[in-house]
């Protein structure tokens, strides 16, 4: 009986490295990860394939468009080595049905990546180092490197091994109706990081008042507000932000860009105090 080819340990780490690396590769709008995902799968496929034609065949599948988010998507790279490698020997897998497993899984896992990793670990650690950092500390900085490096690390190592072990088994558990489930959980916490981090981190505030020809203040825009809603001027300022970026498809940079200038004018116009002195 012929010997099943398998995957050494040797090439699975060379293949993660590569990813975890290189995932943006000749990144373009045209390709996006394409030419990462398919430099991870070299190593595979020299190994799992004798001659050049069938290694050619083999990477012609990864050549395909492809896009996820990097962190959570490694374990897509996992899962579809392990059905290369049943491919490779003879399993009812071809290149057809594992690109088919690639681009049903990318979009899902962007998502999950997105709302767990950019919507909610970011803000937490960024808001921790924040908080290590107020008197100018070097430890938040020097906190959220090492804490972000370090599960970053090991959660691409755990989801690329994990993806492996279970190969086609894992595209129900990643888009089953359990992991619609996780997703929402995942999009309710990150909603609730990002309103606790805003009601900490942003304080907006006007020096716009009103006086009588004695000088005697008789409106106080600030304290008007404050009275009807509290902070309503810091909480307007979060929902047009988020309104922008997400309504109005605006950049972040953008966005930042107008928060300077609407920031420049109102100090103009009196509308706010900057607090400086000369």
């Amino acid at each position: 009986m012929e010997q099943r080819k398998k995957v050494s340990k040797k090439t699975l780490s060379k293949a993660l490295k590569t990813w975890y690396y290189g995932h943006l590769t000749c990144y373009s709008q045209e390709h996006m990860q394409t030419f990462g995902y398919l430099c991870s799968m070299l190593p595979v496929v020299r190994e799992l394939y004798d001659t050049k034609e069938e290694q050619k065949e083999a990477l012609e599948t990864y050549s395909a468009f492809f896009n996820t988010e990097p962190q959570v998507g490694s374990v897509i790279v996992g899962v579809t080595i392990g059905l290369e490698e049943a491919k490779a020997n003879g399993d009812e897998i071809d290149g057809e049905m594992i690109n088919g497993v690639r681009a049903g899984l990318m979009g899902p896992l962007a998502g999950l990546g997105d709302s767990l990793v950019v919507g909610t670990l970011i803000p937490i650690l960024l808001g921790i180092g924040l908080g290590l950092s107020n008197d100018g500390s070097p430890l938040g900085a020097i906190f959220y490197i090492v804490v972000w490096n370090l599960i970053v690390t090991l959660g691409m190592r755990f989801l690329f091994y994990k993806g492996y072990d279970l190969g086609g088994k894992a595209v129900d558990i990643l888009v089953g109706e359990k992991a619609n489930a996780i997703r929402d959980a995942v999009i309710l916490l990150g909603t609730i990081v990002i309103g606790a981090v805003a009601a900490s981190w942003i304080n907006v505030r006007t020096s716009f008042s009103l006086a009588n020809a004695a000088g005697v203040e008789y409106v106080n825009l600030q304290q008007t507000l404050d009275s009807v809603f509290p902070n309503i001027l810091s909480a307007a300022a979060v929902i047009i932000c988020w309104w922008l970026m997400t309504k109005k498809k605006m950049s972040p940079l953008l966005v930042m860009l107008l928060l300077v200038v609407v920031s420049f004018v109102g100090v103009l116009l009196g509308f706010f105090d900057p607090g400086l002195s000369y």
